[in-house]
């Protein structure tokens, strides 16, 4: 995530900021999914996960679910971004990661 967070905000660089912050958030549900002993089956399995946390952030956790299908056309669809959807994906990821991330590692260590 901190990488993806980095790069700048341009056309160019918009599909890579927003699948890498979508993949940060699958990454976490999966953990929480391992840690089940579920092997996880697809994107939707993991953020459904993710969903379930409770945790409290500054915009609602459902809106990961919005950076999936975003992710999805993205990649199989070929569509490009806009610079505001990129920066709506910068915001989710900036109020809801590191909370869920948190709570997910807490939760893992007890």
């Amino acid at each position: 995530m901190k990488f993806a967070l980095k790069l700048e905000v341009t056309e160019e660089s918009s599909s890579t900021i927003v699948r890498n912050i979508h993949e940060s958030f699958r990454m976490l549900g999966d953990a929480l999914l391992i840690a089940k002993g579920i092997e996880p089956q697809d994107h939707l399995q993991s953020v459904k996960e993710l969903l379930k946390t409770k945790v409290e952030t500054s915009r609602p956790l459902n809106t990961i679910d919005n950076l999936r299908r975003l992710r999805n056309i993205i990649s199989y669809y070929g569509y490009r971004p806009k610079i505001n959807e990129v920066q709506n994906a910068i915001s989710i990821a900036k109020s809801c990661f590191k909370p869920l991330a948190i709570k997910i590692k807490k939760d893992l260590t007890n």
